[in-house]
């Protein structure tokens, strides 16, 4: 084979490369506007009268999951199912934000933290990854630290909207996430950077807990039975 040849055959390889990382673009692009759709849903819930509508703002939320699970069946078609991992950085992000979007529905839902399976399942993608496409234990826990972020603004909107008794609730859950995250032993760089910033999100949460104690709130929160969720 001569070099022409030879680099030619590349060329051909690289063109076929290219044409996958495309498709692989379009439907990530598909998918974050859906998810875009879905955050901008939930941000409803810091609103004053946001509280109220939290059930109806997570069932439709979850329809809107519905739709995620179709991209997401496309996505899995768009590249060879061995090779997870070397176009893994075109939906990384992406799927971290539905992590958290999954997870943020749940603890509205339940103020419970939702697995990795459950998060898998909503997704309409796989927990094991010999099983294809699936849901990566960093993405998943990259996608329950922003949900930290995002309690740690509920908690101080819950305060302005009259609710004393969620933050109290947030505080215990953000604290057991907390000692959760300690057990592991975090390597990658990026998730670890990005746990270093939960010692922020439990300080702001125990400050709004700590104001609420002064003013006598959080006694007032308790006689009164816990708060809506």
């Amino acid at each position: 084979m001569s070099v022409s040849e030879m680099f030619a055959a590349l060329q051909g390889a690289l063109g076929q490369d290219q044409d996958i990382r495309e498709e692989i673009r379009k439907v990530v692009q598909a998918l974050e506007q859906t998810a875009r759709e879905i955050l901008t849903l939930l941000q409803g819930v810091h609103q004053g009268p946001g509280f109220q509508h939290i059930p109806k703002k997570c069932q439709k939320a979850r329809e809107h999951f519905g739709t995620v699970r179709t991209q997401m069946e496309s996505l899995k078609t768009k590249f060879p199912a061995d090779q997870y991992y070397r176009f893994h950085e075109h939906w990384r992000f992406v799927l971290q934000r539905l992590v958290f979007l999954a997870a943020f529905v749940v603890y509205l839902e339940s103020e419970t933290l939702v697995t990795r399976e459950a998060v898998a399942e909503i997704l309409g993608i796989e927990a094991d990854r010999e099983r294809g496409f699936h849901l990566d234990i960093e993405d998943y826990l990259s996608g329950v630290l922003t949900l930290a972020s995002e309690l740690a603004r509920l908690a101080v909107n819950s305060v302005t909207a009259g609710d004393y008794s969620r933050p109290l609730r947030i505080s215990t859950f953000i604290n057991e996430l907390d000692s959760g995250f300690r057990l592991l032993n975090l390597k990658n760089d990026s998730l670890r950077k990005r746990y270093d910033g939960l010692k922020y999100d439990v300080k702001k949460i125990e400050e709004v807990v700590y104001d609420l104690s002064i003013r006598g709130l959080n006694k007032e929160a308790t006689v009164g039975g816990g708060g809506e969720k």
